[in-house]
């Protein structure tokens, strides 16, 4: 395929990409509005909950170096084409599952394809667009994201009100197979001619530390304890491999991660905000879910569709960055944006029982214009910032901070959640047998199930509301902490209005040559 034909094809290539992108990211999110039935129908506790989205997310980040490095050097519509088709095999596995460790495996295996599509979309939009283009290409981006992030939730909500749970996952394969066909028809080939070496050391210590750290958050929050070893050790054991991976990638002459990227404080600040973006908003639609489908009595469908107007916002604003940006530049526009994200997490903070409806869509709308003003600019940069032959590379920089800021966010959060919701709830679950006490205060959810089998609703409905609601408000606003203190990251270190935008490599590297792009 020649230039020519790319560039005159490179908006259906956007679109190509787009889909490809939509059943990767959908699942972030879908399997949030089927937790309730999925903990019903496979018994499932919370910590088994937050690992079904955990071991997607992990998996699918820890990956990315690999997959990124692999597109660079074998081809980067062949890695997305193979990442697309395990993923559909993965979530037809998902949708049978009959087990929590059934579950959690399948969305593992999930979480190996999406590593492979999600970098090689961004590279190939990158090699496509030339840079006048490509800020407004990464918007549209950026906005299918947050689309595919909310569409997660109305999409599941629709399905579990005629089929069962496992739906959520079958709606991945008719996707699948369109998305491969249309990239095998319009995508065209690139890599990089002169691709370093694999690293499976790099990769292997990020996935142990990674997977670490994050289990040992996790069973700080169900244990309501951080002095149990198990917990600590496997925080601090998982902080120290990510020490080793840091200190691996440096000395070695083919690491997965280029630690020298981060010498640049624009690719620095603008990863670092990506990461904590992702950690609040991820978090937060974690106990949203709960809140508006138990607390509210919401269906499924209805819980999703609470999700609309943060997609409208993103749709509408994430096209918009770009213009914005070159108005009134890069760090007066993201920390807008924060500003804004950090102020729905605020008014977050002051939900209870009845909050009126019109509060609850406004704080959402507020939130996806906040992020639609965070992401397309610091995605912008992040690549700007690599040489464009790495542009695999750059692209799961980007999206491994998306992820493991996600991850963290569940992880974190949702330890806080629970381990304020189980002190909250003390009182409440005496009421109930002595021996299903302290699994029935690990969450509303098993709460509530525990007081209907008891037949005491009545007499634990209220306080279990109020120890959630509780919880909810201190995870709300822990999230507008973190948000306010990415406004702070951008003020020091990103670029005013007289230099909106990144440079086009790091300081000091020197120029390379234009990728070469093969025939198809």
């Amino acid at each position: 395929m020649d230039q020519a034909t790319i560039h005159q094809r490179r908006w259906s290539i956007l679109g190509v990409l787009v889909v490809s992108l939509l059943v990767v990211v959908l699942d972030n999110t879908v399997l949030n509005v089927a937790l309730r039935t999925i903990q019903d129908d496979l018994s499932a506790t919370q910590s088994e909950l937050e690992w079904a989205i955990n071991s997607y997310t992990l998996v699918f980040a820890g990956l990315l170096f690999t997959f990124g490095l692999l597109g660079d050097r074998f081809g980067r519509r062949r890695m997305l084409m193979f990442g697309l088709l395990l993923f559909g095999i993965a979530s037809a596995v998902s949708a049978y599952a009959s087990s929590p460790e059934q579950l959690i495996a399948a969305r593992a295996f999930m979480g190996i394809g999406a590593a492979a599509v999600m970098p090689a979309t961004l590279a190939i939009i990158t090699q496509v667009f030339e840079p006048e283009e490509r800020g407004r290409a990464i918007g549209i981006w950026v906005a299918s994201v947050g689309i595919s992030i909310v569409l997660g939730p109305v999409l599941g909500g629709a399905l579990l009100e005629r089929f069962w749970w496992g739906s959520v996952f079958l709606i991945n394969v008719p996707v699948v197979v369109i998305g491969l066909a249309l990239i095998a028809w319009l995508v065209p080939e690139s890599r990089n001619p002169s691709p370093g070496r694999l690293d499976p050391g790099g990769v292997l210590l990020s996935i142990v530390g990674l997977t670490l750290l994050v289990y040992g958050i996790i069973e700080g929050g169900e244990r309501a304890t951080v002095t149990d070893p198990l917990v600590w050790g496997s925080v601090a054991g998982g902080l120290a491999v990510l020490v080793l991976f840091v200190w691996y990638e440096r000395r070695s002459t083919h690491p997965a991660l280029d630690i020298g990227l981060f010498r640049n404080p624009v690719f620095s600040a603008s990863v670092t905000t990506i990461g904590l973006v992702f950690f609040a908003m991820l978090g937060t639609f974690f106990f949203m879910t709960f809140y508006l489908q138990i607390v509210r009595g919401y269906s499924p469908l209805e819980a999703g569709l609470m999700f609309l107007p943060f997609a409208i916002a993103q749709t509408v604003f994430s096209t918009l960055s770009e213009t914005m940006v070159r108005r009134f530049g890069i760090r007066a526009v993201t920390a807008t944006g924060l500003s804004l994200v950090a102020l729905s997490l605020v008014a977050m903070g002051f939900i209870d029982e009845t909050t009126p409806l019109w509060f609850l869509l406004a704080a959402f709308f507020i939130q996806g214009a906040g992020i639609a003003n965070v992401m397309p600019p610091a995605t912008t940069a992040v690549m700007a910032a690599v040489p464009r032959e790495k542009a695999g590379v750059g692209s799961a920089v980007n999206n491994t901070m998306r992820q493991v800021g996600g991850a963290l966010g569940v992880a974190v959060l949702g330890a806080v959640l629970s381990a304020r919701y189980r002190t909250g709830v003390e009182d409440a679950v005496s009421v109930l047998p002595e021996d299903i006490r302290h699994a029935a205060g690990e969450s509303i959810g098993t709460t509530m199930q525990a007081a209907e089998r008891a037949g005491v609703v009545a007499q634990v409905r209220g306080p279990a509301f109020d120890a959630f609601i509780g919880g909810v408000h201190w995870v709300a606003f822990l999230g507008a902490a973190v948000a306010a203190l990415s406004v702070v990251v951008v003020a020091v270190f990103l670029p005013g209005r007289s230099a909106s935008r990144a440079p086009s490599v790091p300081a000091g590297a020197p120029e390379t040559p234009e990728p070469e792009t093969a025939r198809t």
